[in-house]
């Protein structure tokens, strides 16, 4: 079955990446493994750091960045409670294995000077929760096994949802997805589903151009230190 295994990177936006990586690197012990000129997008910096070898957290230091006020309510939550619009992160919960090192890092958090609440038991998980540079809301959590959908899901709030039994049952067993022998052409360029907001004229290139030449023109894979020149 074709389906993404994991998440490879969450990129956040940040007025201040300095921040970001020291918050991220002493609080929570990522490591910082990737720190370079975004690739097509003028004056950006990107920032890849490391939970393990193929999960990232990233930032993206963009040059109109700074001029974006945050907004509770709207731009972030501001906790795991509050509402802000739809589209944007609520909250953004890590995994560790066990109970022990949830204590673990609720203390690293605290140490760093950093009020950490929890563990909250919620059923399937708990968790701690604090906050994060630039008005993030941050949750580590560990499940003792994977979360039993026919004890979690409550047709109540299903319903309410506007989800029908045909609709959950098809919801929770997906249909299998296998490669196709062909590759796909792209949608016309008024297909009905959601598209990013690049400019209309630029987007209709895009849509227009192959594979093989968004690969071309856009891929940029030499890494800014070539390998063994770093002292």
């Amino acid at each position: 079955m074709v389906r993404p295994r994991g998440v490879h990177h969450l990129a956040i936006s940040t007025r201040d990446i300095k921040t970001q990586i020291e918050f991220f690197s002493d609080v929570l012990g990522f490591e910082l493994v990737a720190l370079f000129w975004m690739h097509g997008v003028p004056g950006a910096w990107h920032g890849f750091m490391q939970l393990h070898e193929r999960s990232y957290l990233a930032f993206v230091q963009h040059p109109a960045n700074a001029a974006i006020e945050p907004k509770i309510g709207v731009t972030h939550a501001g906790n795991g409670a509050s509402p802000s619009a739809g589209g944007t992160m609520q909250h953004l919960a890590f995994d560790v294995a066990d109970e022990t090192q949830l204590l673990a890092m609720r203390d690293r958090v605290r140490s760093r000077g950093i009020h950490a609440f929890g563990p909250i038991d919620h059923g399937f998980c708990k968790s701690i929760y604090f906050a994060g540079p630039e008005n993030l809301t941050l949750e580590v959590s560990s499940s003792h096994e994977a979360i039993d959908g026919d004890s979690w899901i409550d047709p109540e709030v299903a319903a309410l949802a506007g989800i029908s039994p045909v609709e959950l049952a098809r919801y929770r067993r997906p249909a299998v997805s296998e490669t196709s022998s062909h590759p796909v052409p792209q949608p016309p360029l008024d297909a009905p589903g959601p598209r990013m907001a690049y400019p209309e004229a630029l987007y209709e290139t895009m849509v227009a151009m192959s594979d093989e030449a968004v690969l071309r023109t856009a891929s940029e894979t030499t890494p800014p230190v070539a390998k063994g020149a770093r002292a």
